[in-house]
């Protein structure tokens, strides 16, 4: 089976659905990340040199943690990040549809749709686009995960309230998630935050003990399509 996670920024792929990436991994099952941009250019007014800098670290940490994770190809597009509102959504979309067309993937991991960070909102309705469910597509499921420090700060109202339906054991591969996780240590806050280590571990840990497991990623199923 092939597994594509697109994601916007580098840390979201491990935040949201590391463990279930190295549990495909595991399991024998192709596995590809889609980035949309590095995450940090938007930090930046301009491309300096130190922009550059800070964005090739960010792209090689993204490389370690496919290495971590077990999963060989991951691709870093170059849209300037926290700001893919001033692109046009068919741009993205076209991104996307090129990366179904060579990876043919059967699942997709994606953003939830009402997170407060834009590029998040963007990637899930450019995926959400591109993998229609037309007659030829290999693309058979669609779930979407949280990002913690954008999922429960977006707008309170009901459109926006993630509501998982799936739940992934990775008890057996969470240490290998956080182990991930730390690469991305500039990306990561100091406890109390949604985006600190212990947040992250007790987050999976608190979903695992809803459904009767020791650790769950949570997906709030978006297609799934029966063959």
């Amino acid at each position: 089976m092939r597994i594509l996670c697109v994601a916007a920024h580098p840390d979201d792929e491990v935040i949201g659905v590391g463990g279930t990436l190295a549990k495909h991994v595991a399991e024998g099952d192709d596995v590809e990340v889609l980035m949309l941009n590095d995450g940090v250019m938007a930090r930046y007014e301009a491309e300096t040199s130190a922009a550059r800098a800070r964005r090739d670290d960010r792209r090689e940490r993204a490389r370690a943690v496919a290495d971590s994770l077990g999963f060989e190809d991951v691709t870093v597009l170059d849209y300037w990040g926290n700001q893919l509102d001033d692109e046009a959504l068919i741009d993205v979309v076209r991104d996307v549809e090129s990366k179904l067309d060579s990876f043919e993937p059967h699942v997709i991991y994606t953003h939830y749709y009402g997170d407060l960070n834009i590029d998040h909102q963007i990637a899930a309705r450019a995926v959400r686009t591109a993998a229609r469910p037309l007659a030829g597509s290999t693309v058979d499921r669609i779930l979407s995960f949280e990002s913690l420090s954008s999922t429960e700060w977006a707008m309170p109202t009901a459109g926006t309230a993630f509501q998982p339906t799936v739940f992934v054991d990775i008890d057996e591969h969470f240490d290998r998630k956080m182990d991930a996780l730390s690469i991305y240590e500039d990306e990561l806050r100091e406890s109390p935050h949604p985006r600190s280590m212990r947040s992250i571990r007790n987050n999976n840990q608190l979903w695992g003990e809803k459904v009767g497991l020791y650790a769950a990623e949570p997906f709030e199923l978006i297609m799934e399509r029966q063959r």
